[in-house]
């Protein structure tokens, strides 16, 4: 992967954990710019730490489905880019706490990068070539994208509300699902980017 698709894969992996800031950041009473650091500093975290592991997870398996790596990677980043419009559409509503305390916020920001394991493993399977970018290049700007995207959501969801969670979700789930289709279309060759 380029530069320029990492990027675009971690704005689309950050949507969640942008969603559940603009949460976070109503239910606060004032939004400080600690607060929304620190909301930014463990959905980052979390969102870098994952599709690290989950590389190396699929790297140790990658011999053994590389004919098929493609697909791998199609198939996993438009599961979870479905789910995300899914949710986005026809979850419930959350009910955020406004505590930036450890105990408040290791299970979102768990739970919003779970999806960031998948696609580190999808990351394996499409770097099968060798080519693109450092996988600790990539988790970086995966976990400082995040970051960025959650400390605006935090103060965006202190002033403007719950009014644009839904969006947000559905453009990461899609950019998920073109990101996958993309992989696929260089695999077969029918584009080259």
């Amino acid at each position: 992967m380029g530069f320029v698709e990492v990027l675009i894969l971690a704005v689309g992996l950050s949507m969640d954990a942008f969603a559940v800031s603009i949460c976070k950041g109503l239910a606060m009473c004032r939004v400080r710019l600690k607060d929304a650091c620190v909301v930014g500093l463990w959905f980052g975290a979390f969102q870098a730490g994952m599709p690290l592991i989950g590389y190396f997870l699929g790297s140790r398996f990658q011999v053994y489905i590389e004919a098929l790596d493609h697909w791998v990677a199609l198939t996993l980043l438009c599961l979870i880019g479905l789910n995300m419009i899914r949710e986005a559409v026809f979850g419930e509503e959350e009910v955020c706490s406004c505590s930036v305390k450890a105990s408040d916020m290791i299970a979102p920001a768990i739970a919003t990068s779970i999806d960031a394991l998948v696609v580190g493993i999808a990351m394996a399977m499409a770097a099968g070539g060798g080519k693109g970018l450092n996988v600790f290049v990539s988790v970086g700007i995966i976990g400082v994208v995040t970051f960025l995207f959650c400390v605006c959501g935090t103060k965006i969801g202190g002033v403007f509300g719950s009014k644009y969670k839904k969006a947000a979700e559905i453009c990461g789930g899609v950019i998920l699902i073109l990101i996958g289709v993309k992989t696929l279309l260089e695999h077969l060759e029918i584009i080259r980017f």
